[in-house]
């Protein structure tokens, strides 16, 4: 009996030291120095612009990526490829639209970092990305220097019920259709 206890007593300490080793860091996300940048493809060119963050952390554990929270203001949504007066506002209203990401109902959209694997700075981080209410599984490549993350995404949109301009559910576009992928270029400073 006696052994039992001090072997169970052992093995706690020894827990409790190793944990004691493990440095978890926090870190916030700088939402107005971080940067996204998106770019929709249609047959005939396409369109870019900007979205912000709300907020967003990434975790470290001893200095290696292991998750993250964010927060996206689907509101910020502009077009950049645009000028004033020249298609910008109505290109950013039809964003906006139920046609798209419905920022009426839907303002913000969310990703959860679910898996990381990858050390020294190098990543494949996996998670749940939501937006318009539906949640579906991303997997992409992130890069994590000091003070810095970045990432480059591809989306299928109609995942998420964004189905305008879809060649893959609407016959007739010709050169009308919208690619269902857009880009999101993602730079986040911590």
């Amino acid at each position: 009996m006696k052994n039992t206890i001090l072997k169970s007593a052992t093995l706690v300490v020894l827990a409790l030291s190793f944990v004691s080793f493990t440095t978890i860091l926090k870190k916030e996300i700088k939402v107005k120095e971080s940067t996204i940048t998106w770019k929709g493809h249609k047959i005939t060119g396409s369109h870019e612009g900007t979205i912000t963050l709300s907020d967003g952390t990434l975790t470290f554990e001893n200095k290696k990526l292991t998750g993250g929270n964010f927060t996206i203001d689907m509101t910020s949504i502009t077009v950049t490829d645009l000028k004033a007066g020249k298609g910008k506002e109505k290109l950013e209203g039809h964003l906006n639209s139920d046609d798209f990401f419905g920022t009426r109902s839907y303002p913000k959209a969310t990703f959860r970092i679910t898996n990381v694997n990858g050390n020294n700075g190098n990543y494949k981080v996996t998670g749940d990305l939501t937006i318009k209410g539906k949640t579906h599984e991303s997997t992409f490549n992130m890069n994590v220097t000091k003070g810095s993350a970045t990432a480059n995404l591809k989306i299928d949109r109609t995942k998420y019920g964004i189905k305008y301009g879809s060649s893959s559910f609407f016959d007739g576009l010709k050169d009308k259709a919208i690619s269902d992928e857009f880009d999101l270029n993602v730079t986040l400073k911590f």
